[in-house]
């Protein structure tokens, strides 16, 4: 991934792909204790009338931050990063995480994210600013 060009606001925008397996759901649960059974446990979930187990929107929100992270690459440190969940995501299906430059104030490079279902559904919407170091952008 390579940094932005701040310099066309609006215009750069990045994406990565991030799949959830079981492991991946159980893992995640033992780092942050989420242990509602919807991460792992099927028959639970399906008796809420859903086909799969949900990623956590925690794990989704840590994928954001990663994204921020590797794009702007050490020439800055994430100082909000803010969303909000608007759809479920599940077990093995790709989830995007995206992100693009909004704005720009001296060093504040602010930023819309997302991440989105394998439909496109936008499941997680978001903002993100970045305080660039000194040094080449």
């Amino acid at each position: 991934m390579t940094g932005p060009r701040i310099e066309e606001t609006g215009s750069e925008e990045t994406t990565r792909v991030e799949t959830a397996s079981l492991r991946t759901l159980v893992q995640y649960a033992g780092a942050s204790g989420d242990f509602y059974e919807m991460h792992y446990d099927i028959p639970f979930a399906q008796a809420r009338g859903h086909r799969e187990l949900a990623v956590h929107g925690l794990l989704k929100t840590a994928w954001l931050g990663r994204l921020v992270e590797e794009w702007f690459a050490g020439r800055g440190a994430i100082t909000v990063l803010d969303v909000s969940y608007r759809g479920m995501d599940f077990r093995d299906e790709p989830v995007t995480c995206g992100g693009r430059v909004t704005g720009r104030d001296g060093a504040r490079v602010a930023l819309e994210v997302w991440t989105a279902s394998a439909d496109g559904t936008r499941t997680t919407i978001g903002t993100a600013e970045v305080e660039l170091t000194e040094g080449p952008v």
